[in-house]
């Protein structure tokens, strides 16, 4: 298994990725619905503590160490350490029925995105179904044509980012690999830039 690259947190502050994902996903819960909200791959837990301020139950958890130590001062026990190819929660948040799951630019990171997806499933399930929201940089044919004239390939999949992006994503792929899973997409929403040149997508699916 490849070694994990910490990403070298240092403040709780939104990371420049939250700027434009964190109003889509903020459309698309509701608190009556989305009594119970996981955060795979939270980081520095600022995601997790913004929902917690807008009376979200939220947790959230990642393999950081130092990003959740950082995470949980501003609110202890809603974060634990977990490396997302396992196969459980971690033991204090075991207890917890969660009926949303939301992770935000992590996906692209992963070597086994279908064990991840079927992990997200596993947890839902135990609660009877509910909601995942994910999101992770756009691709789609205009952007790959634009990124491939513009010579900004080498700067924006870049092989010498260690820890970096391994998975690139188009709505097509990302829905099928949900799909495969038994999720139904509801919604798409794509953010920062302009149309078919999103920075980002936003997929909310449901089980």
């Amino acid at each position: 298994m490849a070694e994990y690259k910490d990403y070298g947190y240092s403040n709780n502050q939104a990371t420049h990725a939250h700027g434009y994902i964190t109003d889509p996903i903020l459309r698309l819960l509701n608190t009556e619905k989305n009594k119970s909200i996981l955060d795979l791959g939270c980081g520095n837990g600022a995601l997790v503590n913004l929902l917690i301020d807008k009376n979200f139950n939220a947790y959230g958890t990642d393999a950081s160490v130092t990003g959740i130590e950082i995470a949980s001062r501003m609110y202890p026990n809603r974060f634990a350490v977990q490396d997302l190819s396992s196969d459980y929660l971690p033991s204090s948040l075991k207890q917890i029925n969660f009926d949303t799951i939301i992770s935000t630019e992590v996906i692209e990171h992963l070597y086994d995105p279908r064990k991840f997806i079927g992990f997200c499933k596993n947890v839902l399930q135990r609660n009877g179904g509910g909601e995942i929201i994910l999101s992770t940089p756009y691709h789609g044919y205009l952007k790959n044509l634009v990124l491939a004239i513009a010579g900004h390939w080498d700067k924006h999949a870049n092989p010498l980012w260690d820890g970096g992006h391994i998975k690139l994503w188009s709505k097509a792929t990302l829905s099928m690999l949900l799909e495969e899973q038994g999720f139904t997409v509801t919604d798409f929403v794509g953010c920062g830039r302009y149309p078919y040149l999103w920075k980002s997508m936003v997929i909310k699916a449901r089980i």
